[in-house]
């Protein structure tokens, strides 16, 4: 008794890999299916005995039947033989001697054909889109024309390249700055320079509490990438603040190539020289070397 009960519990959880799942359910199915089959079949065959029941008893009905078919048939060909023939312009060979133009060159012979339906068609929708287009673009200006559209997508462009300068002049940094040879970089540099820096560096770049900026003395060395990066970072020991906190990269890249243009200028009242020299700057055929160099060689004779 306890076997019994244990297959009954068992039976439902039987893993079915097609059908519903349910075997009783896949069976019916399986059932209907064949039924149905078999009536197709069946209907089939029914329909073919009587064709040829009606073939033997009333074979006038059958060639009746085959006629009207063959008519139908044909009149749907002839239609769509017409339709074309319509729509290409052309005319059945009966027709031909009722086309030919009187004249003829060299025993040759022109046929009035008209002029094919498509090609009027075609015609007829350019002349209605041009009045169309007319009205809509240069009439009642609801579109915009050509000129309009130019400028509409220089305006989009010109947006877009502002912005990619935008993002572009952010990526500096010390070791991509280089110094820029149009000068604009500095052009707009000397404004940033002349907001934070003059109070430190004075206004020609002389020095006061920072150092000077305009001699070949440099403490943290004095190439475009050690400037950004002074700048950059500041120098917290000395009181000069990260700058980076409060100006973009760009800006940075500007204010260091202006600080570049202050070598040499000899102000009045500078500051006394801090830091070793640098004879040679890179834009001058130096290099970070020379500049070690020089060092090396101020603290031996030192």
């Amino acid at each position: 008794m306890n076997f019994i009960v244990l297959l009954a519990d068992a039976a439902p959880s039987t893993d079915m890999t097609l059908g519903t799942g349910n075997m009783y359910n896949d069976i019916f199915y399986l059932v209907v299916f064949l039924v149905l089959l078999a009536v197709l079949i069946a209907a089939i065959a029914i329909n073919r005995a009587l064709r040829s029941m009606l073939k033997v008893t009333m074979p006038e009905v059958v060639k009746e039947e085959t006629r009207l078919a063959a008519e139908r048939k044909a009149a749907r060909k002839n239609y769509w033989r017409g339709a074309w023939n319509y729509f290409m312009g052309l005319k059945p060979m009966e027709q031909e001697k009722e086309l030919v133009i009187d004249h003829e060159y060299d025993g040759i012979q022109e046929l009035n054909n008209p002029i094919p339906v498509w090609f009027n068609a075609l015609f007829y929708s350019t002349c209605l889109f041009a009045v169309v287009y007319l009205l809509i673009y240069q009439v009642f200006g609801i579109g915009l024309n050509q000129d309009q559209e130019y400028e509409q997508e220089m305006a989009k462009a010109e947006t877009e390249k502002q912005a990619f300068l935008a993002q572009s002049a952010n990526l500096f940094d010390e070791n991509s700055i280089t110094i820029d040879e149009t000068g604009m970089l500095a052009a707009n540099g000397k404004a940033i320079f002349a907001t934070n820096c003059v109070a430190c560096h004075g206004g020609a770049g002389e020095g006061g509490i920072g150092p000077n900026l305009a001699d070949r003395f440099w403490i943290h060395g004095g190439e475009i990438k050690d400037i950004f990066k002074t700048v950059k970072y500041g120098v917290p020991d000395k009181g000069m603040v990260p700058w980076e906190q409060t100006l973009t990269p760009a800006q940075i890249a500007e204010v260091s190539n202006y600080i570049i243009t202050l070598r040499d200028t000899k102000p009045a009242n500078p500051k006394g020289a801090e830091g070793p020299e640098v004879v040679k700057y890179e834009s001058e055929g130096g290099s970070a070397s020379s500049e070690a160099a020089a060092t090396d060689s101020t603290a031996t004779a030192n």
